[in-house]
């Protein structure tokens, strides 16, 4: 009897236990993030379709604004504070956290192999034998245009300079709308939306920014001062107090109708979709003259990474696999049109304002942003640099071919071509 009512007594414990056990082991999973613009997606789309699969394993989105991101997680991850997924900038940013030890090598994660070398390689060491983090997408870039403005105005697409920036003075004389939507306080604007948007067409994409690795070109030549001229140009059309005006006040100024184009990454267009009660157009950079071979910014934008110090590693793998899976790439690529999967399977987008921008992929060279890879690497950061320049251009503080002299300047200072290996 004593034996029988002892095992009785211990399997009843047991139950209770396991099952005490079961109810107390749902872990939260933290992610850190720029992409505060994903909150209710996340909230509303990733995070359901991922729990409903994953019992006991809770997500959590946790952005911050995107000119605070890198400082703020780089104080996190060295306190030991940061969350146990971590979304990964191309590149530089995330490779350096890489070697620091914070960022878990993911080359045998299971659904890696959903995903091409070429796909990896922004998130990959130099050599390829290591990959960090979960490739989610690319964006590309352009402009974004009010189809309602230009119709009224009898404006047409512009393919060229010139043509682009006669669009731009029938709408400045027309005076309804402000031409272009874009500030500078936040000077990353001006870089991304500005210099890396129009810039590959003059410099000639990977060719350019493979010979500025190497050496062969200098940020003082024509093909890299020429995108500044151009975008000095802009001044006049950027609405009155532009010097002030946040990448917010930009996003409001064109979804309000208030601005015709919006210099533009395809990543607004989830945004602006639910904010725009107008009809948008997308037309990618004029080239500089007509029968120009015309190059876009086909940018690896965002990936995901587990935190070395996650508490929760085996779970995190668990969401960082299904983020590598076709399942995530399907609902990511549709819930946020403008994002366009890197994973092998392909996706069916059915936004015809997505479809735009990756149509340009056939006709225009792609390339990436000339400053992320291995060029921002040392100190004086040439990315952060490049924003400044940007903005000091734009606001007429410094002259393009000024912009160019400091920014080769602070390159020189520590970066030795074909240093890198």
């Amino acid at each position: 009897m004593k034996n029988t009512a002892l095992k009785s007594f211990l399997l009843a414990s047991s139950l209770l236990t396991s099952a005490g056990f079961a109810y107390g082991a749902d872990v939260t999973l933290t992610v850190e993030s720029w992409r505060n613009d994903d909150l209710q997606i996340w909230q509303e789309k990733i995070i359901p379709a991922f729990e409903a699969k994953n019992p006991g394993i809770k997500i959590v989105f946790s952005p911050t604004a995107p000119t605070e991101y890198n400082a703020s997680l780089n104080a996190k991850l060295d306190a030991g504070s940061a969350g146990d997924i971590i979304t990964c900038r191309p590149f530089d940013a995330s490779l350096e956290l890489f070697n620091k030890k914070q960022l878990a090598d993911l080359t045998s994660l299971p659904g890696m192999e959903n995903f091409t070398p070429v796909a990896k390689a922004a998130w990959s060491t130099d050599d390829g034998k290591s990959s960090f983090c979960v490739p989610m997408a690319s964006v590309i870039h352009g402009f974004i245009y009010n189809k309602d403005a230009f119709d009224k105005l009898g404006i047409a697409i512009p393919k060229t300079e010139d043509e682009f920036f006669a669009a731009l003075d029938k709408i400045k004389a027309d005076g309804t709308y402000i031409p272009l939507a874009m500030g500078t306080k936040d000077l990353w604007e001006a870089a991304t939306m500005g210099y890396q948007n129009i810039g590959p067409n003059y410099w000639k994409g990977e060719d350019g920014r493979a010979a500025l690795i190497s050496g062969k070109q200098k940020l003082t030549d024509a093909d890299w001062v020429k995108p500044y001229e151009e975008l000095a140009k802009w001044k006049p059309y950027l609405g009155d107090g532009f010097e002030a005006q946040t990448y917010s006040d930009s996003q409001n100024l064109f979804t309000l109708g208030r601005a015709a184009i919006y210099p533009a990454g395809s990543w607004e267009i989830a945004l602006f979709n639910t904010q725009a009660q107008f009809k948008m157009g997308a037309f990618p950079p004029p080239v500089p003259k007509a029968g120009d071979q015309g190059y876009i910014s086909d940018h690896p934008d965002i990936g995901v990474a587990l935190n070395a110090k996650s508490a929760h590693a085996e779970e995190a793998k668990k969401f960082l696999s299904w983020v590598a899976s076709s399942e995530f790439a399907d609902i990511y690529a549709n819930s946020l049109p403008g994002f366009f999967s890197l994973n092998s399977n392909p996706v069916k987008m059915s936004d015809p304002l997505a479809q735009e921008f990756v149509s340009w992929r056939g006709p225009y060279k792609s390339t990436v942003r000339s400053t992320y890879q291995i060029l921002s690497r040392g100190t004086p950061n040439l990315e952060n640099e490049t924003w400044v320049e940007s903005a000091n251009v734009i606001n007429g503080t410094d002259t393009p071919a000024v912009a160019g002299e400091k920014l080769q300047k602070g390159l020189d200072s520590w970066y030795k071509p074909g240093a890198a290996k």
